[in-house]
């Protein structure tokens, strides 16, 4: 009784695992193919045909001038065609026609296969033409998820994945790692007084000065607005500071007239254990504190300290 429940065990499990295995290759059939793996497969496959037919047309060829040879050869060394009595001999009115034959109906397949290889290079060109086309759109999309359509700085949402990757990576290797906040000054006078073509005029000079500004290794953000973001990997306080007075002195012209791009910053560095929002609160209020003291201060800018992380 013992063997036999055993048996039915094992029974039971094969029956389990069969079905098992039938849905999952039922469901993996059932998946959508992947176009990118078709198309590659598509064009993948037109070369092969186009390989194999300039094969068999370059076989075909080479096998025609060796038969044409040795006909011409026969003409020429008649004893070449001879091995003995009662050997067949060729009449040259029989060889000219047999030769010509062959030539025209090696003619006939060259033209048949080179109108083939004609047909698959078409084919092959509109699926280049298709993959081109859907690799700009791909490209479009692209700048449209990441990038900021007016400044071609990255957005606010992969700025911030970025910034989730570099403290990842600064808590991984033990390296600093620097988040500056900018924010332009007057820019809604700008727009009052010129118009809002001025402001948008104002935005992409200063986008474009910051991103001269910075490192290959730093990335410039685009918050929103008047607001940027840079993220400073292995930055010091004296390179943050190089990177602010590269930013200082510049003008636009708005109507003729000059007008001075100018802003406000607020840096902080990030502290082990510190979360993103953390790490942007000290920036926004070394941000803010800028903020105050150019409006309570007439002289000169004097950009603010890093506000210090909280004891844990």
């Amino acid at each position: 009784m013992g063997e036999v429940l055993f048996i039915y065990r094992v029974v039971h499990v094969q029956i389990l695992t069969g079905m098992e295995e039938a849905r999952s290759t039922k469901a993996h059939e059932s998946l959508p193919p992947d176009p990118w793996l078709t198309r590659a497969n598509e064009i993948r496959t037109s070369l092969k045909n186009l390989d194999r037919k300039q094969w068999w047309m370059w076989s075909s060829a080479v096998l025609i001038i060796l038969l044409l040879t040795i006909g011409v050869a026969s003409f020429s060394f008649p004893w070449l065609m001879h091995f003995g009595e009662g050997t067949y001999s060729f009449y040259l009115s029989q060889a000219v026609r047999g030769l010509v034959g062959l030539v025209l109906i090696f003619s006939v397949y060259s033209v048949y296969q080179q109108s083939q290889i004609n047909k698959i290079r078409e084919k092959l060109a509109d699926q280049m033409e298709s993959v081109a086309k859907v690799e700009l759109l791909t490209e479009e999309v692209y700048k449209l998820a990441v990038l900021d359509p007016l400044t071609n700085l990255h957005n606010r949402r992969s700025g911030e994945q970025r910034l989730f990757e570099e403290i990842a990576r600064s808590r991984r290797h033990v390296r600093p790692l620097t988040i500056l906040l900018l924010d332009l000054d007057d820019l809604k006078q700008c727009n009052d007084k010129f118009g809002h073509d001025a402001g948008d005029i104002m935005i992409r000079a200063f986008a474009d000065c910051l991103k001269r500004a910075i490192r290959g290794s730093d990335l410039a953000v685009r918050l929103g607005g008047d607001e940027f973001m840079v993220i400073l990997p292995e930055c010091r306080a004296e390179e943050v500071r190089h990177v602010l007075g590269r930013l200082q002195g510049l003008e636009i012209e708005c109507a003729g007239e000059k007008v001075s791009v100018t802003f406000a910053c607020g840096w902080a560095d990030y502290q082990p254990g510190e979360t993103a929002e953390e790490l942007l609160k000290r920036a926004d209020e070394a941000l803010y504190t800028d903020k105050r003291s150019a409006k309570d201060s007439s002289g000169p800018r004097r950009f603010a300290s890093p506000v210090p992380a909280p004891a844990r």
